[in-house]
């Protein structure tokens, strides 16, 4: 049976987290599910659009409105907090929680990408007892969690750290894809193994780095029968 929902989170920003969450919509799509991604907070404006949130809803075989999909959008590629601050807005989990909870009432399958990794600082104020980030987030819609590892030098820390926030949260970590964004990468095999033998999820897929992008080739290689 699917997951009604999962969230997509990463070692860190820019290691594929929007290829995996549209890798796995259409890989669910192509089981027979109605599927929806979410981009709750997305920073960095392109030709007036957020890149992120619309490959989310070209891989989405649901449609919904835009505010739904992507409650908080900020034109400058900085920090959610900072940009936020500079909007005079407040990133409020309430509203991403009842946006996300339309989308799953729409869809059999809602995928719910993150942003940056995983303790990436959402709120605004400068007080420390107001402090929430995405880990929050997650456990706020309290969804099984992905992990994407960007391969290169450094995941291994990175992963295992986020891995340990995951689960720090009291959420599940239902499953990691390796993301090769590093073709030169001494000793891939070996990394991959060790990250295999240390976290205590299932791999769903390895990624090969790709110059031209096709997301569906992905799909394919990513296994959800091996979901948790």
């Amino acid at each position: 049976m699917a997951p009604a929902g999962l969230f997509v989170t990463g070692t860190d920003t820019g290691i594929g987290k929007t290829v995996v969450g549209c890798a796995l919509l259409h890989a669910f799509s192509a089981e027979g599910h109605t599927v929806i991604g979410m981009k709750p907070v997305a920073a960095g404006c392109e030709n007036g659009q957020w890149q992120d949130v619309e490959n989310l809803k070209k891989a989405s075989n649901v449609s919904m409105p835009q505010s739904l999909i992507n409650p908080y959008a900020f034109v400058e590629p900085v920090a959610p907090h900072i940009a936020a601050r500079q909007a005079g807005i407040v990133i409020d989990l309430g509203v991403i929680r009842q946006a996300c909870e339309q989308l799953q009432a729409a869809a059999e399958v809602t995928i719910v990408e993150g942003i940056g990794g995983f303790r990436v600082p959402l709120s605004s104020s400068g007080t420390s007892n107001d402090h929430y980030d995405t880990s929050d987030l997650a456990r706020v819609l309290g969804l099984p969690v992905i992990l994407v590892v960007g391969m290169r030098l450094g995941c291994l820390n990175h992963a295992l750290l986020t891995a340990r926030a995951v689960e720090s949260a009291g959420l599940k970590l239902a499953g990691w894809v390796a993301n090769t964004i590093d073709p030169e990468m001494l000793q891939p095999a070996a990394n991959l193994q060790t990250l295999t033998e240390w976290l205590d999820c299932p791999l769903l897929g390895v990624l090969p780095f790709q110059e031209q992008l096709d997301v569906q080739q992905l799909a394919g290689l990513i296994d959800l029968s091996r979901l948790e």
